[in-house]
């Protein structure tokens, strides 16, 4: 049974869409429908579905596989929950994720390497930032963090030599250069999240939920009340209509669409802010002959005055090492080649005035950003930070990635989850999820408990 439906999952959930469809003059009744399949949407409802069985649940999705865009176009790194304010929800729900995601592996047999990550200092006045770092991560409760030296980092990273280093060398000096640290985060491990993802919906499915791909979300409304469908309106007022003009009717709805998380808020009458601009992020990855020099995820000390964390290296389940990303605006929301382009996503960006507070604030950091996304020798500088021995010759351009990151009006990248509903009638039945912030994979269990309770806490279920 479990296989069966795991063939169907990963088929896209062909076999029950075609299902519905051969019975859509039937309407389509469910208590709750979830709105987007990524590894939220689908950690929310197969959370719903185990809190409560007698109901019914539908994901609707509108690519026709799976976790096809931010849950697969990502780094894979189960994170430990060092970076985040002591107290925030993000770093309670990174370190119970990071818990709940380990213990869900062990369980289904999906592999996972728990291969560490160091923050490692290149230069001195990185020191403190790293102590910081170092001391909140101790109040976030992460489990075997410690400060090592220069021998330690290259015991458990051999090609880890600092540049400043190698001149000392160069110069007859044998030392390292005094001071330099890194953070040991042990627990910080790698995960193939699209396999996750697709077993969430494997447990969904099981549970009696329904997965209907292909069915991408355009509107949302009450129903109208008719003689002959006064029950039914009454029961499951609320009508979800795809591009095609195919419905679906329910009592309520819950949305993760991501990338799309503030058109489909916009629909039910919420605000259009936070807003959300796309960024990409391209990664290199090591030619297979040189991924020997790196064992683990290594990452720099991050700049409180930039918004991303700067270039690492990251080993895959696959035994390859993707090296970066950077931080560029995509010009489509979906946009994972450099000349990908829409229109209307396009203007969208550029015309909110969020982003051009944001830009002017980073111009630097973003003039940067866009000189390495053009120029492979520019980001192979900021490797050799790291590993000297990296060359322009032992890398190649690798995948790209989207993130959905939400912008408020005056610039300021909202860190922190936003639920909404909307007005009126239709807005006392809509949680929106408008934004799960980075790292929403990793702490995906702990995010579709938080949920699950706001669910039960707006509708009553």
């Amino acid at each position: 049974m479990a296989a069966a439906a795991l063939l169907r999952q990963r088929a896209g959930g062909g076999g029950a869409a075609a299902l519905w469809r051969a019975q859509r003059r039937q309407r389509s009744t469910f208590d709750v429908a979830v709105v987007g399949a990524g590894i939220v949407g689908l950690a929310s409802a197969r959370e719903l579905v185990r809190r409560h069985p007698s109901l019914s649940f539908a994901v609707l999705e509108k690519e026709k596989e799976l976790a096809h865009h931010q849950s697969g176009h990502n780094s894979g790194v189960i994170h430990s929950g060092i970076y985040y304010k002591p107290g925030s929800l993000k770093a309670k729900l990174c370190v119970q994720g990071a818990a709940l995601c380990y213990e869900y592996c062990d369980q289904k047999g999906i592999p996972y390497k728990q291969c560490g990550k160091l923050i490692v200092a290149v230069e001195q006045d990185e020191i403190p930032r790293l102590k910081a770092l170092y001391e909140r991560g101790l109040q976030n409760n992460v489990r075997g963090l410690r400060l090592i030296g220069a021998k330690e980092i290259q015991a458990k990273e051999p090609f880890c030599r600092v540049l400043a280093c190698m001149f000392l060398w160069l110069i007859g000096r044998f030392s390292f250069a005094q001071g330099l640290m890194a953070l040991d985060s042990p627990y910080t491990g790698i995960v193939n999240y699209k396999q996750v993802a697709q077993s969430y919906a494997e447990d969904f499915q099981e549970a009696g939920g329904m997965i209907l791909t292909d069915f991408e979300v355009t509107n949302m409304e009450m129903a109208k009340e008719s003689s002959s469908e006064s029950e039914d309106g009454l029961k499951y007022p609320v009508i979800v209509r795809n591009s095609k003009g195919e419905e679906i009717y329910c009592r309520h709805i819950v949305t993760c669409a991501g990338l799309y998380s503030d058109r489909l808020s916009e629909i039910s009458g919420c605000s259009p802010e936070p807003r959300i601009v796309p960024f990409r992020g391209d990664y290199l990855v090591l030619k297979p002959e040189k991924c020997y020099m790196v064992k683990g995820n290594i990452y720099p000390v991050p700049n409180p005055r930039f918004p991303f964390l700067g270039f690492h290296f990251t080993p895959r389940m696959d035994g390859s090492v993707w090296l970066g990303p950077n931080a560029v605006l995509a010009f489509k929301r979906e946009g994972y080649k450099l000349f990908d382009f829409s229109t209307g996503d396009f203007l969208d960006a550029v015309t909110y005035s969020g982003l051009w507070k944001l830009v002017l604030r980073n111009l630097s950091y973003g003039l940067s950003e866009m000189y390495r996304a053009c120029f492979l020798s520019a980001q192979v500088k900021q490797l050799q930070k790291f590993i000297p021995e990296v060359t322009i010759n032992d890398v190649l351009r690798g995948p790209s990635g989207v993130r959905a990151q939400a912008l408020d009006s005056d610039g300021n990248l909202v860190d922190d989850f936003v639920f909404d509903g909307g007005s009126g009638d239709i807005g006392s039945r809509i949680l929106h999820v408008r934004n799960a912030p980075s790292p929403a994979a990793t702490s995906s269990l702990a995010i579709a408990k938080m949920i699950a309770d706001e669910v039960k806490r707006r509708f009553a279920l």
